[in-house]
C-alpha cells in the first residue's frame, strides 16, 4: 500500500501564495481546521458532543448549503461546492488538501478522483475519514470511529 502525504504539497503551495505580490492572505477565508479537529475529537465518544452545525466549517470553503447529521459511530456532511470550486474532483482535492493540511498526522491513503481516504490511529481505535462525490454535484464528508 502507498502512502500519500500532502502536507507538505499543502504548506508549499501555502508558502508560494504568500509570496505572490497582491495574494490573498490566509485569513481572508474560512479555514476548515477548527472543524476537522473539533469532530476527530468526537470520535472516541461516538461523535455524541457534536451538533450538525459543528462541521460546517469544513465545507465553508466551498460551499454554504452543509448538510450535517450524526448516527451511532460516524459523522457526515453533504453539500454542493461552490462553482469557483470547478469540478467536484477538483472540490475534492481541495478539501482532501484541507484534511492533509490540518490533521498532518493522519494518514493518506487513498487519492483518487472518486475517494480520498484517511486514517488517524490504532487500528483497533482508528479515526476515518472518507472524501467522495455525491451526486453530480455535492461532495460527501463521512467521519467513523471505532
Amino acid at each position: 500500500m502507498t502512502t500519500y502525504r500532502l502536507s507538505a504539497i499543502a504548506l508549499a503551495a501555502a508558502s508560494l501564495v504568500a509570496l505572490l505580490p497582491g495574494s490573498a492572505s490566509a485569513d481572508d477565508s474560512p479555514r476548515p481546521c477548527a472543524a476537522l479537529k473539533r469532530i476527530v475529537a468526537a470520535a472516541p465518544d461516538g461523535f455524541t458532543s457534536l451538533t450538525p452545525d459543528d462541521a460546517k466549517g469544513v465545507a465553508q470553503p466551498y460551499g454554504d448549503d452543509a448538510q450535517c447529521s450524526a448516527a451511532h459511530r460516524s459523522f457526515q456532511c453533504t453539500w454542493t461546492p461552490h462553482q469557483a470550486a470547478g469540478s467536484n474532483v477538483d472540490a475534492v482535492e481541495a478539501v482532501a488538501a484541507d484534511i492533509a493540511s490540518c490533521l498532518p498526522d493522519a494518514t493518506h491513503d487513498q487519492n483518487s478522483p472518486g475517494r480520498q481516504h484517511f486514517y488517524l490511529g490504532a487500528k483497533d481505535r482508528r479515526t476515518e475519514i472518507t472524501l467522495t462525490p455525491d451526486g453530480a454535484n455535492r461532495l460527501r464528508l463521512v467521519v467513523s470511529g471505532r
